[in-house]
């Protein structure tokens, strides 16, 4: 089973800081990390800006097609407006089919916000616990936002989006 989880830091930085300390956690094999990405809000910006992981050792479970998707949905489509409602519909249910809800889109959206960041990470199901360690031993303070996702839920979700590669 793969959790995904959502941890919102107090600074643009934050995120980045606290993936070296997860992908320090995966080389000691105290989790593993299946995917990730970041999200990083300069105060003075209009938009966030999102960074897919790609010195995981393995390939990502998702890929970029999913991360677009849902950076998408929570962060850019909202600022378009009307025009694009159909095409937000539809992802919107997608995600909802795996688990991901108004509820878990509507918590991100008002917590990660200017001079915010976050690290969306797709990991192994025990990952809560040592990720808040990890982050406390560097003086990393995180704020976590979570959704479970089942193994079925998981393997909805990347038939979803490999369809749209």
């Amino acid at each position: 089973m793969a959790i995904l989880s959502v941890w919102k830091f107090e600074t643009p930085e934050g995120a980045e800081e606290a993936e070296q300390a997860v992908l320090d956690l995966q080389k000691q094999h105290l989790i593993e990390v299946q995917d990730a990405a970041t999200v990083s809000w300069q105060a003075d910006k209009k938009k966030p800006r999102t960074r897919q992981a790609h010195n995981l050792t393995a390939v990502g479970a998702l890929g970029g097609t999913f991360w677009g998707l849902l950076f998408g949905l929570l962060f850019f489509m909202p600022l378009v407006g009307v025009v694009v409602g159909a095409a937000a519909g539809a992802i919107g249910g997608a995600l909802t089919d795996v688990g991901i809800d108004d509820d878990f889109i509507r918590s991100v959206r008002e917590k990660v916000t200017p001079g915010t960041s976050a690290l969306f990470l797709l990991a192994s199901s025990d990952v809560p616990d040592r990720v808040v360690a990890g982050l406390k031993e560097r003086g990393i303070h995180a704020e976590l936002i979570q959704t479970n996702l089942s193994t079925a839920d998981e393997e909805k979700l990347r038939e979803a989006f490999e369809e749209n590669v």
